[in-house]
């Protein structure tokens, strides 16, 4: 095959969204995704959390807001249609566990939080999403664990399902709409017109760049998005002994409005399992998921670059930031953190260690601004994703049925 409609650079869930969104517009069309990666689901999409964001967090002018409820909605219709399942029962089956219906409590540490947490309930109004204020003994009928001060935020429509298992099922449609999925397949080279892998060259109508971690880099054969680079960051969570259930509810921290991670929490996994974290600790490369295998030094060396503009930039408080984060490195630190959420929380009660992910979070050099929207850029032939992070799992349905439509435009 050397020449196709559409290409794909990245196999995760939005660049498979993409593939899906592009074929159900346009039947027949020859459209290929090109992951570089063996298997599916290697990075940010099979790392991540899970959670089905309602979209309560985001100012109402912002894609987030306009993409996260409508692809709640999309991605719950999907894995009930395609009988999604959990790891160890990824085909699915009748009656099986599509979504955990968890809802999500937000909780107040403090009086000086009661101010923010009104805000939250007043953006999720402004954008549509299902919310309820409830007071301590309202929260204790939600979730007995939690505690709150005064009064916590109810989330119904947030809830959780297995991010490998709705991967591969959504890559599965892809191939039955005709499209098709190259793993073990990167794209080394690519312009205007026509892209290269390490086999062949390869013209193409339009190429659609969701390359995650590596999606700057993509961008920039383009001459897209000169002036933004990616500032990685890694998670970590950490699995409980506790039995399935115990924890009922998804219980979240009113978050820092300066940063764009959400504070430590503990959710519930499909198979009703309690996790804390994440962590949200500088990466030193791109694809660092702990030790030294795969070090990339000329990475390291360039994040390194970005870090200085990062530090100094007016838009965060990074101060707090490193004092924050850096201590989440110990796993008690991690769980006393949690402890002012759930009291219960004991360090001994959460050994496991999860899978690390690497948030692919997108920073504007100039002002050393973290990019807390969306962030979408044409180019000559070309459509780049250039952020994508959370809850681009939530809304990566949304996302492409947005961006495809925009293409044909």
């Amino acid at each position: 095959m050397n020449s196709i409609d559409v290409a794909v650079i990245g196999g995760g869930i939005v660049g498979l969204a993409l593939a899906d969104a592009w074929l159900a517009a346009h039947p027949g069309s020859r459209v290929v995704v090109f992951d570089k990666e063996d298997a599916l689901a290697a990075h940010a999409s099979g790392r991540n959390s899970g959670v089905l964001h309602a979209g309560f967090y985001y100012a109402p002018d912002s894609l987030k807001a306009q993409l996260t409820r409508r692809g709640n909605q999309m991605l719950r219709a999907f894995c009930a249609e395609r009988e999604v399942g959990h790891r160890g029962d990824r085909r699915g089956r009748p009656g099986g566990v599509h979504v955990r219906e968890t809802g999500k409590v937000v909780v107040t540490t403090s009086p000086d939080q009661l101010p923010q947490l009104d805000e939250l309930y007043a953006r999720g109004q402004a954008n549509g999403v299902p919310l309820e204020m409830v007071d301590e003994a309202g929260l204790r009928e939600l979730e007995p664990l939690a505690r709150t001060h005064e009064r916590a935020l109810w989330s119904p429509s947030t809830a959780v399902a297995d991010p490998v298992a709705v991967v591969e099922a959504l890559a599965a449609r892809v191939r039955e709409r005709g499209g098709e999925v190259r793993l073990g397949t990167p794209v080394i080279e690519a312009g205007p017109g026509w892209i290269r892998t390490p086999y062949q060259r390869i013209s193409v109508g339009h190429m659609i760049n969701a390359a995650g971690l590596y999606a700057d880099r993509v961008a920039h054969w383009f001459g897209v998005g000169g002036d933004y680079a990616m500032l990685p960051f890694k998670g970590l969570y950490w699995y409980s002994d506790w039995p399935a259930g115990q924890l009922q509810r998804h219980v979240y921290p009113v978050p820092d409005p300066r940063n764009p991670f959400l504070g430590v929490h503990l959710t519930v996994t499909v198979d009703g399992r309690a996790k804390v974290g994440p962590t949200a600790i500088p990466s030193l490369w791109r694809e660092d998921y702990g030790g030294m295998r795969g070090v990339k030094p000329t990475e390291m060396a360039g994040i390194a670059k970005l870090y200085p503009r990062f530090v100094r930039s007016p838009h965060h408080d990074v101060p707090g930031l490193i004092r924050t984060e850096l201590p989440k490195y110990s796993r008690r630190y991690l769980v006393k953190q949690a402890r002012a959420l759930v009291p219960s929380v004991r360090a001994e009660d959460f050994r496991e260690r999860g899978r690390v992910g690497v948030r692919a979070q997108l920073l504007h050099v100039p002002t050393g601004k973290l990019e807390m929207d969306f962030v979408v850029r044409p180019g000559e032939r070309s459509t780049h994703v250039l952020n994508a992070v959370s809850p681009a799992w939530t809304s990566s349905l949304a996302m492409a049925e947005w961006i495809v439509e925009r293409i044909e435009g």
